[in-house]
């Protein structure tokens, strides 16, 4: 570049950006720039103040103090519609999604002006396609997994042609196939001039797809780096201003007696769009972590719906918990057996949004905690048992009579988390555990899964994230098509092969020995 030429201005600048709310400062003299065609990283623990910053960024929020410059230039951005005629496009990790309406009508609705239903039919097959996201335009939002409603935002989003497109954990139930396809999708935006900035927990995404990275704690901006130059380690140090702790998978783990037998699960879809489950067959021992993994709307959620008593087997003995046959017990019968459970989404399965955590925390514990008695609420014991699991999972929270929505989406993860885990059940099914939370979380998470095993719990995971899977279980299935493969001891296989299960390749013949530690 010629001496007297000056470089082009930021994108986008941030300068002195504060937003308070009562009782917290969620952003505090906040600045950064995100430069043009540059993928820049933005990281920090639960309730660091990213969501908060980037919902000022796209006009949700007001900030109280501050400046922000587009292109050099002072702007106002009143709200999203005011961001998009910036060119700012967003994908938020809680969907902004109507339930009852198709792909095509929510995406329309995040449209200014939206052309003829056909015609935005048809850009988002192509726009699908072309970046590897298979959407159906005609699929009601309610018949879709998470990660195909994840897909709908990112496909609405990239429909706007954004000159800033920020994501927000966009690969938290993605698959890592599908994340690849998403990265190479990001770079050839970058590299068209569009610039992106990425929020994940994810810190090994960060050093892959980022030049540059700022890092929040507490609201405030603590360091600034080249995430090239970095290890995951080293961010996560500056990330949370201590060593994180690492998990390491546990070897010889002594297993002992089942304590969750499924046999010959056969159920049929719950709607036109859904998965049919098909003779699912496993067992989950006393002691032992079991995983299954798959690509996202094959079933995992119509089998943690049958586990959890939410639809019920045909036959009893379809599902035993201890030896009782299940199949036929409703979800507090099976709490009451027993069996935990941490669904996929929190917000509206696992948690009330508008609840306290007081409340929340009775729902689900209120037989096993002992929280009602004679028809009436213990709340002396349903508040010391909300203040327990926020102070042994590090639930950052005004206090246990805050709302459930008001807290970031890792704090409430780990509530529900804890909130099952702490009942102290026999057997534990618990879908997507770490689904945007922090690295430090999602290391204590991990590290409590692997303590509750310990004390002989029989723990069935269900993740989209195959290193997690990879680290905690002891034996491994993969879903397909509503179709359970073998499970079989996670050292015995490979990530091509488990990329096959997933798939569609069934029928791999394991060795005789894997055989007869599977079922």
């Amino acid at each position: 570049m010629d001496l007297g030429e000056s470089a082009p201005a930021p994108r986008l600048s941030l300068r002195g950006i504060v937003k308070r709310f009562p009782g917290v400062v969620a952003n505090d003299a906040v600045s950064l720039d995100v430069r043009q065609g540059e993928i820049h990283g933005l990281i920090g623990e639960n309730g660091a103040g990213k969501s908060t910053l980037v919902k000022i960024i796209d006009g949700v929020l007001q900030p109280d103090e501050g400046e922000i410059l587009w292109q050099g230039r002072p702007v106002t951005i009143p709200d999203p519609r005011a961001a998009r005629r910036l060119g700012i496009g967003m994908v938020f990790q809680h969907f902004s999604l109507f339930e009852a309406m198709s792909v095509v009508e929510n995406v329309a609705l995040g449209l200014d002006d939206p052309p003829p239903r056909n015609r935005l039919a048809a850009e988002i097959r192509d726009v699908a396609a072309d970046y590897g996201l298979p959407l159906d335009p005609a699929r009601d939002v309610h018949t879709l997994s998470v990660g195909e409603r994840q897909r709908i935002e990112i496909v609405r989003a990239l429909l706007q042609k954004p000159r800033l497109l920020i994501m927000d954990e966009p690969t938290s139930v993605l698959t890592p196939q599908e994340v690849e396809r998403l990265f190479a999708t990001l770079r050839r935006l970058a590299g068209e001039g569009c610039s992106i900035l990425y929020i994940s927990h994810k810190l090994q995404e960060i050093t892959a797809l980022c030049e540059r990275a700022t890092i929040l704690r507490g609201g405030k901006v603590v360091a600034a780096c080249d995430p090239r130059r970095e290890t995951a380690g080293s961010m996560a140090q500056m990330m949370i201003g201590a060593e994180l702790r690492t998990v390491a998978r546990r070897s010889g783990a002594v297993v002992g007696a089942p304590r969750l037998v499924v046999e010959g699960l056969d159920l049929p879809a719950s709607d036109p769009h859904g998965v049919a489950l098909k003779g699912i067959g496993f067992e989950v021992r006393a002691g032992e972590i079991v995983g299954i993994a798959g690509v996202a709307g094959n079933g995992q959620g119509e089998l943690e719906q049958a586990l959890a008593g939410e639809r019920p087997a045909a036959r009893p003995e379809a599902i035993r918990i201890d030896g009782r046959p299940a199949g036929r017990l409703g979800p507090d019968e099976r709490r009451a057996a027993g069996l935990c459970c941490v669904p996929e989404e929190r917000n509206g399965h696992g948690a009330v949004p508008g609840f306290t955590l007081v409340e929340n925390g009775i729902l689900s514990a209120h037989h096993r905690r002992g929280l009602v008695g004679g028809g009436l609420i213990r709340l002396r014991k349903a508040r010391a048992f909300a203040a327990e699991i926020v102070s042994a999972f590090d639930v950052r929270t005004p206090g246990v009579d805050a709302a459930a929505s008001s807290l970031s989406g890792g704090n409430l993860q780990k509530f529900v988390v804890g909130r099952e885990i702490l009942q102290g059940p026999g057997v534990l099914v618990v879908s997507q555990p770490t689904w945007g939370v922090d690295a430090g979380a999602a290391a204590a998470i991990h590290a409590a899964l692997i303590r509750l095993a310990g004390e002989g719990a029989a723990i069935l995971v269900i993740s989209q994230d195959l290193d997690e899977l990879l680290m905690l279980s002891d034996r491994l299935a993969v879903i397909n098509g509503g179709v359970l493969s073998p499970p079989r001891p996670t050292d015995a296989m490979s990530v091509e092969e488990i990329g096959l299960l997933m798939g569609g390749v069934h029928g791999v013949d394991p060795a005789p020995a894997e055989a007869a530690h599977g079922v």
